[in-house]
């Protein structure tokens, strides 16, 4: 399948999925509310604390023939999941976490204060050669990168043609039930899809053709998880929708431990 091809696709699919989150945040207001009401703003955001949620805000296919630019797919879920993500944190862990998210980019230096990277979406990103370059240096240094919410062989292809620029001498493997990432905190072992709101409105966990979760990672020289992969999940939907009825409990639970144990191994090793 040509590269040409595949991008044409990815807007195709971007430009569908950005309307229905869309349409979706309008019906909830979840995007608004927090965003752009002040007195959703924690009162300690400007804390000085041990850890930073940083959210990756990237380049992606924003028109017909691949075209760049900063469209909303990083947004996805922003920031509504963040801060509920980080209440959770707070709450269960003795982690110093910052109650609000901090948005970084592959072209500011600032990426290096943040040693935790998560990136949304990313089925539809589209690095540059220096992009990919940079945020090579940020993990060869001890960062860490977690992407989630994509799902399906396109947004696959999509999000290998980015990663491949930044690991072409690393591969992609399947993380073992025994790797310390699965129990640095939390036993894992009994890990299930965690899927998105519209699947479940749909009756199923999975959306396009993603119909069995991966748990996938990228480790660097010394056997250290660097890149960690969810693949055909939506643990961003799960943290989301935890303070609505309409999310069941138990995938709302498992994707607050999934990330907890992240952020723990993230921070050890």
């Amino acid at each position: 399948m040509g590269r040409r091809w595949i991008l044409a696709a990815a807007v195709v699919l971007l430009g569908a999925s950005v309307t229905y989150a869309w349409q979706r945040r309008g019906m909830r207001g979840g995007f608004f509310d927090f965003e752009d009401n002040p007195a959703a703003i924690p009162a300690d955001a400007s804390e000085k604390t041990e850890f930073y949620w940083a959210r990756l805000r990237y380049q992606d296919f924003s028109g017909w023939g691949g075209r760049r630019g900063f469209g909303r797919s990083w947004t996805t879920d922003y920031p509504k999941n963040d801060r509920l993500l980080l209440q959770a944190v707070r709450r269960l862990t003795r982690i110093h976490a910052r109650s609000m998210e901090h948005v970084v980019d592959l072209q500011s230096d600032d990426l290096f204060n943040y040693p935790f990277l998560y990136a949304v979406e990313v089925g539809h990103w589209d690095l540059s050669d220096a992009e990919a370059k940079k945020l090579r240096e940020y993990l060869d240094r001890g960062g860490f990168l977690m992407v989630d919410d994509f799902h399906g062989t396109l947004e696959w292809q999509v999000f290998m043609m980015g990663l491949s620029k930044v690991f072409p001498d690393r591969p992609v493997v399947d993380i073992e039930d025994k790797d310390a990432i699965f129990h640095v905190l939390y036993d894992l072992d009994q890990r299930v899809q965690i899927p998105g709101i519209a699947a479940l409105w749909n009756g199923v966990t999975y959306e396009k053709d993603g119909v069995v979760p991966r748990w996938r990672a990228v480790y660097d020289d010394k056997g250290r998880i660097v890149v960690a992969i969810c693949h055909n999940m939506d643990l961003g939907d799960a943290w989301e929708w935890a303070d609505r009825p309409e999310y069941p409990e138990h995938y709302a639970s498992l994707a607050f431990r999934i990330a907890i144990n992240y952020i723990i191994y993230a921070m050890t090793h």
